[in-house]
């Protein structure tokens, strides 16, 4: 009986000081700027059934059924550690008296073999990390490894305690031993010993609670946090498309600076994000820029900026007038700012949907906008924008001029029209660019398609200024455009840039401009599918197409691009090895197209590397920034047996 209120009493003390300790991290987080807008709470629901008790993301790849199994045992064990605490503090309680015998032993079965299984995993785990060592389990910091092996090794010993006292307790009679039969293999230790197995029990039992305690008191400050933040983070994850960047208000009078660069300036939900971490490393082990050497590492990056908010965060809640810690350099660095090529793949992977891209280039608008501290090959490409609406040292009264005599019908002249093909900059200014233009607009008017293009009176779509940090003068461009755009009536607009699709589709409805946007090769498709274009064949060839992130990645157009080479005779697809949603990034996007890539092994080359040993003769793409990478990396490789193609350019040549 006094050991019962000793640990009831020490139970409610270990729940109120979690408490309060819970109420310490909301505070922290509240210390961020207000976000709404989560509307659609059923589907908020379902994510949570899907991704957190269906661990949907955690079992993408197979290593992740490891965690599947510790999380559920963990859950069940935590059952079973109720009901014996519940016992010794109310004598007489048990499941089997609240619910039924049988239900009673179904708990103990399952919380047995699912508690086995989590010992295997463990094992298992400590093999990973120990023997195996794969790359996303690279941590450079020795503290965060050491935590994950504590944190291991105490979930293994609560389970060889749990055993222990279920079978004493098979052996007591307190236990149906049916329903729990690696217990009661347990119980054969201590059977015909000479040990009072009552006090043997109570002190195994005293151990493991103590354990739960501290386990309890012990996870708001390690990287176990993510017990608590990673379920409320995807209950509250983005719903919409992915990547989308948030809109600055540059009307806000009170605004002292432009970006982020302290913690204090990023939103309660993005600060949210850094508890949630589950430090995994499936981020840095997708990133083109951790994979290519350089300073960057998505892992690393959430995992210093939560320690940077654990450490600041309550000196700031004694004294919210204080000024922040700037996180650059003191939390990252400006290498590891710019190395990003935004592709997306840190958050393709991420269990707990952590957005990165968002933070990142929050970061890149106060160094741009309120520092002017950015990498000097920028300088000109913004200078460009601001003048001739291109990223190009060129003027914007050539942007037309890849179209002279192809008879290419202009918006002014046409007025209305079914589609208007937005050329964008690379179609408009680059050489290669350029024969993609041709080729598509070739194909609009074989197929009999009523289009027009704006011609001098198209800008930048804003994108790139956008991603680089210069969110002042992407919007500049941005509403330029609209005002553009609203002065014709037409269906959709067609692009063959992912990066104009993506910010057409996602960012435009922003600024309150929407209206359907197809990537050319949904278009083409749709074209060969009416009977509008006539594919014939080509010389057998062994071909590969490459996913560009914006198009695959972020607006799920894989399909279309494949069945396009299909609809063509005499071609061997091959696959990279990173394809799909898991492509591998050209290395051109973010606004890297426009910087030196002096860090580490270029990204571009990288995946060349890997194309060259697909023993293919073509490499197709649908990005005219991939097609430009690819170019560049075989050069780079002196090579010229493989020939680089976009869709369009592919099917000119196959049209009938």
């Amino acid at each position: 009986m006094v050991q019962g209120i000793v640990l009831g009493v020490l139970f409610v003390a270990t729940l109120i000081a979690f408490g309060f300790i819970v109420r310490t991290l909301i505070r922290i987080l509240l210390l961020g700027k207000p976000q709404g807008g989560f509307q659609d709470h059923g589907r908020r629901l379902w994510s949570v059934i899907v991704y957190v008790a269906g661990q949907a993301k955690v079992l993408s790849q197979l290593a992740g059924l490891g965690h599947f199994l510790i999380f559920w045992g963990f859950i069940f064990i935590t059952l079973g550690t109720l009901e014996h605490m519940l016992g010794m503090i109310i004598p007489g309680f048990s499941y089997a008296v609240i619910f039924g015998a049988t239900v009673a032993g179904v708990i103990s079965l399952v919380q047995d073999i699912l508690a086995l299984l989590v010992l295997f995993a463990i094992l298992v785990s400590f093999h990973r990390r120990f023997i195996l060592k794969p790359l996303r389990l690279r941590i450079d910091d020795p503290g965060a490894r050491n935590e994950a092996v504590f944190i291991l090794s105490l979930i293994f010993i609560l389970i060889l305690l749990m055993f222990c006292i279920k079978g004493i307790g098979i052996i007591n009679g307190e236990i149906e031993g049916g329903y729990a039969p690696v217990s009661r293999l347990v119980s054969g230790l201590f059977e015909e010993k000479n040990i009072d197995l009552h006090l043997l029990e109570s002190v195994l039992a005293w151990i493991h609670h103590l354990i739960i305690f501290f386990f309890l008191l012990y996870v708001p400050f390690s990287k176990h946090i993510h017990i608590l933040g990673a379920i409320p983070n995807i209950y509250l994850r983005n719903l919409g498309p992915a990547g989308t960047l948030s809109r600055m208000d540059f009307e806000d009078e009170s605004a002292e600076k432009f970006g982020n660069s302290e913690l204090r300036d990023f939103t309660w939900k993005q600060l949210l994000d850094l508890y949630a971490c589950t430090e995994c490393g499936r981020c840095q082990a997708a990133c083109p820029a951790f994979l290519t050497d350089k300073p960057l590492s998505p892992f690393r990056m959430i995992h210093r900026m939560r320690g940077h908010l654990m450490s600041e965060g309550r000196e700031l809640l004694k004294a919210k007038e204080a000024e922040g810690t700037a996180i650059i350099p003191g939390t990252m660095t400006e290498d590891e700012i710019w190395a990003c090529t935004t592709c997306g793949a840190c958050m393709q992977e991420c269990p707990p949907f952590i957005e990165h891209v968002q933070k990142i280039v929050d970061l890149r608008r106060y160094l741009v906008m309120t520092e002017s501290r950015f990498p000097s090959e920028m300088q000109p490409v913004f200078k460009n924008m601001e003048v001739n609406y291109n990223p190009w040292s060129l003027g914007f009264s050539a942007r037309a001029d890849w179209a002279e005599g192809l008879d290419i019908p202009l918006a002014a002249e046409k007025k209305e029209f079914d589609i208007l093909f937005w050329v964008g900059c690379a179609g408009s200014f680059d050489s290669r660019g350029q024969n993609v233009s041709r080729a598509l607009a070739g194909l609009l008017k074989k197929a009999g398609v009523d289009f027009a293009i704006l011609g001098t009176e198209e800008m930048c779509c804003g994108e790139t200024a956008r991603r680089m940090g210069n969110e002042y003068l992407a919007q500049t461009l941005i509403e330029a455009n609209i005002e553009t755009l609203k002065k014709y009536s037409f269906n959709r607009i067609l692009t063959a840039c992912p990066h104009g699709l993506n910010t057409f589709r996602v960012e435009y409805p922003q600024f309150g401009y929407r209206k359907q946007v197809v990537h050319h090769s949904e278009f083409l498709l749709e074209l060969v599918e009416a009977g509008r274009l006539e594919l014939g064949s080509r010389d057998s060839k062994k071909v590969a197409y490459h996913d560009s992130c914006y198009l695959g990645r972020y607006n799920d157009i894989l399909a279309q691009p494949r069945e396009l080479i299909r609809r063509v005779g005499g071609m061997k697809l091959k696959e990279f090895g990173r394809n799909q949603k898991r492509s591998f990034c050209c290395g051109a996007g973010g606004g890297r197209m426009w910087m030196e890539e002096d860090i580490g092994k270029r990204i571009n080359e990288e995946r060349v590397d890997e194309s060259l040993g697909l023993g293919v003769e073509e490499i197709f793409t649908a990005c005219p920034f991939c097609l430009t990478m690819f170019e560049d990396g075989f050069k780079a490789r002196d090579v010229d047996k493989i020939k680089v193609l976009d869709i369009a350019e592919l099917m000119a040549e196959a049209i009938r």
